[in-house]
């Protein structure tokens, strides 16, 4: 949506269940992670997911990366069906097309290999060049994301929370992908130290035209970094629209609340918080019609009933909200 010319990630009504069990005699319920994603993400073009902790994001992350596949639903990433995952005579085309830098980069990276064989080894598995030419397109990488050729030999636990980060994002970059998705990829990170991160990310992006998936629950580094926002809860999207417009005129109340909770630099700008009673319901138990309604002030009889779609409003958001659409929420 919100786009034009050919996406290098369709998304059509996504969605990932778990089964849970519940004991030996009874029927395993279903977690409903990811109940409905559909999307289009072009070349060049950086689309950021938000909610709270429990909202899908990295669900939906999984699913785009093909850790995991659809329960339902449609993947589609550079022209090739990834919703079985990488295979057939796609496989190596799909694996290659799509990258993920996780979270922690502590976590992301062997302690037991140098930084030379960690840069390599996508080449490797994929076998496709011979070791001078993998090892100067490692040192080559290393200089892209900052770090020197000296680092090439050296270990991990050698290096700080923001280089290692810069050493995930190279080792994703190896295999030249269409589709970075990167997952908090800056939120363990010192603010200066994120500050660099994603001026990185931004060239590298100029660079190679990539596409980036930007999960994020830090709405001051989405509005930096993102064309479109995707505002999930409880699994599902409630508004998508362009930056400016999301930011500038925000529709649905589970946004406007995110919104208010971010922290402005001016200290004599005047915000109003608004705050919203209760907890993130369970996707074991999802409530009846709008999952937001038992946290809504604006909800009536039919947002308890009646599960709302995604509805277009203009073509640069689209939201799912009844109290939108009859006019109870002023615009």
């Amino acid at each position: 949506m919100m786009t034009s010319g050919v996406p290098v990630i369709e998304a059509q009504d996504l969605k990932r269940f778990y089964q849970l069990p519940t004991g030996p005699f009874s029927k395993p319920a279903t977690v409903r992670a990811l109940a409905g994603a559909s999307f289009t993400l072009q070349a060049g073009k950086t689309l950021a997911v938000v909610g709270e902790s429990g909202c899908g994001k990295s669900t939906l992350a999984r699913v785009v990366t093909m850790i995991e596949p659809p329960s339902e639903g449609s993947l589609t990433i550079a022209g090739m069906n990834a919703s079985a995952g990488p295979r057939g005579h796609d496989a190596k085309a799909l694996r290659l097309a799509v990258q993920i830098v996780f979270q922690d980069p502590y976590g992301s990276l062997n302690p037991r290999q140098k930084i030379g064989t960690i840069l390599e080894e996508p080449l490797v598995i994929n076998g496709s060049a011979d070791a001078a030419t993998r090892r100067t397109k490692a040192l080559d990488m290393l200089k892209k994301v900052g770090l020197r050729p000296e680092h090439y030999d050296r270990y991990p636990h050698m290096f700080s929370g923001g280089q290692r980060q810069r050493i995930a994002i190279a080792r994703a970059l190896m295999t030249q992908p269409k589709v970075l998705v990167l997952d908090e990829p800056v939120s363990a990170l010192d603010v200066s130290i994120q500050a660099q991160v994603l001026n990185i990310l931004t060239d590298l992006q100029t660079e190679f035209g990539l596409a980036y998936l930007f999960i994020s629950h830090d709405l001051s580094v989405v509005r930096h970094m993102a064309d479109e926002v995707m505002v999930m809860y409880l699994g599902r999207p409630v508004e998508h629209a362009d930056r400016d417009s999301l930011f500038g005129r925000p529709l649905h109340p589970y946004t406007r609340a995110l919104l208010s909770a971010t922290p402005v630099a001016d200290p004599t700008a005047r915000k109003e918080r608004i705050r919203l009673s209760g907890e993130l319901p369970s996707p074991l138990k999802p409530p009846s019609g709008c999952a937001f309604h038992p946290r809504c002030p604006f909800a009536n009889d039919r947002c308890r009933v009646e599960l709302p779609a995604l509805h277009v409003e203009g073509s640069d958001l689209a939201v799912a909200c009844h109290g939108v659409r009859e006019g109870r929420i002023a615009a």
